[in-house]
């Protein structure tokens, strides 16, 4: 996938209907006092297969984007040999920045990946839902789960820290069964599995189809949505060499974040035709529930520490916390953008 897919909106036609909008902090242009960046060439994760739509403003940014300076801005897709891991191609240098699940992103860093946390994105996308015969998380001892990938992968591991902080032995009490993703509707439906955990859109589509009940919802089941779910990476080579260039893209990316909580049409009519496989109710709905506005509240650190101490503590990781949060962190730039993009 390159940028052609999400040029379809022209900039005079984006750039008037977000002024139109109003929406604070969000006006274009370039500050003087900042050099042009290092590279004008930024490259994005995007997977046509498994596109995740929580990480809309990344998708949403493109013409923002190109006003801070970036000629072009190629969406590339996983490594197909590392599977659908948002860390693990932006550590083999194929992305630049891009949105990344926060426990992909700390067992890479574990593993020795070059990449960084930049700034959290937002909490609560992920949902587990289950059959009517389960009426709780507790209620899953001795069910079948359904894994798109396989045990150990950073989706598992998720599970597994969710498991144990409830009680539940991730190892003995759950039967975890790998089942390819698009069938997990179906598997559901007939009883194969127990419950699945999704994402956005497919979330929004299961609710809609009434495909199970949800048992729980990250964005608003304590302690998961005091918590960032998702995060701006980078790869480290990228930022050491390109500092500017970086800033800029992320600032780009959280003008979009704002714009998808302030003005969700907007959004969901950009990603709609810009040619993201969703339909606009479905966008809109997303963008609408995913809380994009904490990015500035919630400490992005703190999440990086509550979920590797419980990695670590499963045997997950290797890294200590302390080390792995010294590791796997950037701060500069969003402490800076925080002060510049005041809403």
């Amino acid at each position: 996938m390159n940028s052609l897919l999400f040029n379809n909106w022209s900039r005079r036609r984006f750039l008037a209907t977000l002024s139109a909008a109003g929406v604070a902090g969000l006006k274009p242009g370039i500050s003087l006092a900042e050099p042009p960046p290092e590279t004008t060439t930024l490259n994005i994760l995007f997977d046509p297969v498994f596109p995740v739509l929580c990480y809309g403003p990344q998708y949403v940014a493109t013409e923002m984007l190109k006003l801070e300076g970036f000629t072009e801005i190629n969406y590339v897709p996983y490594i197909e040999d590392l599977g659908a891991l948002d860390s693990r191609t932006l550590a083999a240098g194929n992305t630049d920045i891009t949105t990344a699940w926060i426990p992909d992103l700390i067992s890479t860093v574990d593993d020795g990946g070059p990449v960084v946390a930049l700034s959290g994105m937002h909490t609560g996308c992920t949902e587990i839902f289950a059959h009517e015969g389960i009426r709780s998380i507790r209620d899953l001892k001795g069910k079948k789960f359904a894994l798109s990938t396989p045990a150990g992968s950073a989706e598992h591991g998720w599970l597994s820290l969710l498991f144990a902080y409830i009680g539940l032995d991730p190892d003995n009490d759950i039967e975890w069964v790998e089942v390819p993703y698009e069938e997990w509707g179906d598997q559901l439906s007939a009883g194969k599995v127990d419950a699945v955990m999704l994402w956005p859109p497919d979330a929004q589509v299961f609710r809609n189809s009434k495909i199970g009940h949800v048992i729980l919802d990250t964005g608003t089941d304590k302690p998961w949505r005091d918590y960032f779910c998702c995060a701006i990476g980078g790869n480290t080579d990228f930022i050491a060499k390109n500092p500017v260039a970086a800033k800029r893209a992320m600032r780009a990316i959280l003008k979009a974040t704002d714009l998808c909580a302030l003005e969700p049409e907007i959004a969901a009519r950009t990603v709609v035709e810009n040619g993201f496989p969703t339909e606009y109710e479905t966008a809109l709905q997303v963008f609408s529930e995913v809380p994009y506005t904490l990015w500035r509240d919630i400490d992005p650190e703190d999440t990086l520490r509550f979920y590797s101490l419980r990695m670590h503590k499963l045997g997950l990781i290797k890294t200590t916390p302390e080390a792995l949060v010294a590791k796997a962190s950037d701060w500069r730039f969003l402490n800076e953008l925080k002060r510049e993009l005041k809403a």
